[in-house]
């Protein structure tokens, strides 16, 4: 490690891990060390720890007995929970959004857009994650409901695990659909931005399939 120790929060830590996780920097699987990420991030093994134990309450991470701490499996089915969960939720948020929205929250999703349409011009594709969970995070807002915010928050990391795989296959379809749902919410049109949030779940759950089918034939042929 550096003589030079960064300062960071469990949370703060937490955060950054889990964001690798999600970008695949670290697979799943793979043993998490407290002395490894300690290297990694240049901070002490403290707040390591508790970032760990963070990251397991959360169900991004698993400790095996005498083993250590993984990277969790995301498993088919916690997927298929995820997409349901998702499909079901979201639309909601967005129909509220188009009548219960503030010009700020407008404004912020249309900033969101913009930055995530200029990063995928650009080749920054490691950036659209982050982005395009804080573009859902900030719709559940607009939605004026403390506990869709609640429920979109809790799940947007582990809904950006299961679409990472996808968002560099469709990031510009991904964006222009964005466009089209803040127009609709500007226009404050609930059903048209019901509709346009469905089928961009659709769409992103549609590639998310797709990718995995031959992972899974993979799997049966050598089972």
């Amino acid at each position: 490690m550096s003589s030079t120790v960064r300062r960071m929060t469990p949370q703060q830590l937490c955060r950054a891990i889990r964001d690798d996780i999600v970008r695949g920097v670290f697979a799943p699987g793979q043993r998490l060390t407290e002395e490894a990420l300690a290297e990694s991030y240049g901070v002490s093994r403290v707040p390591v720890r508790e970032a760990l134990r963070i990251l397991e309450a959360e169900g991004f991470a698993s400790s095996r007995p005498y083993a250590g701490v993984f990277v969790a499996e995301l498993t088919e089915e916690e997927a298929a929970d995820l997409l349901e969960i998702r499909a079901r939720l979201e639309p909601l948020c967005a129909s509220r959004a188009a009548v219960r929205r503030t010009p700020e929250q407008l404004g912020r999703l249309k900033e969101l857009t913009a930055l995530g349409q200029d990063a995928v011009r650009e080749g920054r594709l490691d950036e659209l994650t982050r982005l395009n969970s804080r573009f859902h995070e900030v719709l559940a807002e607009a939605s004026g409901s403390t506990l869709l915010r609640q429920l979109i928050t809790q799940l947007s990391w582990k809904i950006a695990w299961v679409y990472a795989v996808e968002l560099p296959r469709r990031a510009g379809d991904s964006w222009d659909e964005h466009e089209q749902i803040c127009a609709a919410l500007q226009a404050g049109d609930p059903e048209l931005a019901a509709r346009l949030v469905t089928e961009h779940i659709a769409h992103a759950t549609y590639a998310y399939r797709q990718h995995r089918q031959p992972e899974t034939a993979a799997r049966q042929d050598t089972s």
